[in-house]
């Protein structure tokens, strides 16, 4: 049998603080075990989870691993608002005039993340 992605683990100043954004984000839940100034916590997201560890060095480059999201209820423009409106910066806007394309947002500690078309936008009826 093959392996399974269990979690995809990510560094960061304050495990607690930034799965609680990435929580708000997947509208997933937090490990009940965890609770601010915890080392780790783990968002409980569909298909696997989100792991954050508290480390003491502090970002410095760009990822070399990100994630693109697909909303599932709302626009990819409507789900960039949302997004902004939680705490997400913009970084790149790669959205064009004919509705394809991306945008490149950071999490509040500088980790890139995509935001891509909905399925719907994907697939119009």
């Amino acid at each position: 049998m093959s392996s399974l992605v269990r979690h995809v683990t990510i560094d960061c100043a304050d495990a607690y603080a930034l799965a609680t954004f990435w929580s708000a984000v997947l509208d997933a839940p937090l490990s009940d075990d965890d609770h601010p100034g915890d080392p780790e916590a783990l968002v409980q997201a569909p298909g696997g989870g989100l792991l954050f560890i508290t480390v003491p060095e502090k970002k410095t480059v760009k990822n070399r691993v990100h994630l693109d999201l697909q909303p599932q209820d709302r626009t990819r423009d409507e789900e960039v608002e949302r997004l902004l409106g939680l705490g997400a910066t913009l970084i790149s806007d790669q959205r064009r005039p004919d509705g394809t394309g991306w945008a490149v947002l950071a999490d509040p500690e500088g980790n890139e993340f995509c935001v891509e078309r909905s399925k719907a936008e994907r697939n119009p009826a």
